[in-house]
């Protein structure tokens, strides 16, 4: 296939056009070159802003059996995507969140993809969730924007929604915060005990998933929730990274109205309302999406970290001390 990758090249993105050159596809990846790839020359690279109209000149007269979108963040971006694209793209994929649902007023826990219909809650403007708001309201007017034009112009897109995901290439180094923390011998601060459920995703099954859907005209005009079958609650995950690194149990539960200006998410990079819950039963009996375990996961990922550790710690981690002091 010859396949098109637009932005994405940190994380999942370089996942997947590792796994796409490795069974023999030609990949183009389209980014502003910010970010170096270890690809060398196994792929074409185009070099532009998609916010302009780089992408359209990019990609003028070039037809791709397969595009996937990481980073189409706003209606106006998927908008340019169909122009730029349009007539000549076998199937689009948009690499959407789970943070589509959270915005929605009063949307069900665990979210199917029959709950994104409805009203989206106002902007909390001023607090630490602000930011995740409008990243969610932004990739809903990306969907929308394609299932629009999806039904004018049978433009051939999927919509794949996933949650935190986590990896050995996670840029945000959520699960490096609490290996940091653990690591240091200090208490881990869990805010409100961590009772509540999650569904996370790793990286490369994220990455195996949209290899697998590409051309897949069954999908097309649809939408997807993909993430892990397994539940633990904040707790428990914080535990089985405990376990992984052979330490003695430190983990603290403490009011959140304990960390004073701290943001939760700074704390607790896994802890912040704002995050999703996604239902994964129509990918997993349609499609045939499965996942490996999260035992598994967790594994390579503190392997990975053991063996090649940080130079420096995440931002979440550099308020340290406030934590100490609180916990004390």
């Amino acid at each position: 296939m010859q396949v098109l990758i637009i932005g994405g090249n940190r994380f999942v993105g370089a996942l997947l056009a590792w796994r796409l050159v490795a069974r023999g596809d030609r990949v183009t990846l389209f980014n502003r070159g910010t970010i170096p790839d270890t690809l060398g020359d196994r792929v074409e690279r185009l070099r532009g802003d998609r916010t302009t109209d780089d992408l359209a000149r990019a990609v003028a007269a070039r037809r791709f059996d397969a595009v996937v979108d990481f980073a189409a963040f706003t209606g106006e971006d998927a908008r340019g995507a169909v122009a730029a694209l349009g007539g000549r793209v076998g199937h689009y994929v948009l690499v959407s969140t789970g943070s589509v649902y959270v915005v929605r007023d009063g949307c069900p826990r665990p979210s199917r993809e029959a709950d994104y219909e409805g009203p989206v809650v106002a902007c909390p403007e001023g607090t630490y969730d602000a930011e995740g708001w409008r990243y969610g309201v932004g990739k809903r007017a990306a969907e929308d924007a394609l299932v629009e034009a999806w039904q004018e112009k049978q433009f051939p897109s999927t919509r794949l929604r996933i949650p935190v995901v986590n990896g050995e290439r996670d840029y945000h180094r959520r699960a490096e915060e609490y290996l940091f923390r653990i690591l240091d011998g200090g208490p881990v601060i869990v805010p409100d005990g961590g009772q509540t459920a999650v569904r996370h995703v790793y990286g490369l099954d994220v990455a195996i998933a949209i290899a697998r859907i590409l051309g897949d005209e069954r999908t097309f005009g649809q939408a997807y929730n993909y993430c892990q079958d397994e539940t633990p609650t904040i707790w428990d995950l914080v535990g089985m990274l405990v376990d992984r690194l052979g330490a003695p149990d430190r983990r603290v539960a403490l009011p959140s109205a304990a960390l004073g200006d701290l943001p939760v998410g700074y704390v607790s990079p896994y802890s912040p309302a704002g995050m999703s819950f996604l239902d994964p039963g129509r990918a997993r009996a349609e499609l045939g999406l499965g996942h490996r375990p999260l035992a598994t996961y967790l594994d390579a990922i503190v392997a990975s970290f053991l063996a090649h550790p940080p130079a420096a710690p995440p931002e979440g981690y550099l308020r340290r001390d406030d934590e100490l002091r609180i916990a004390r």
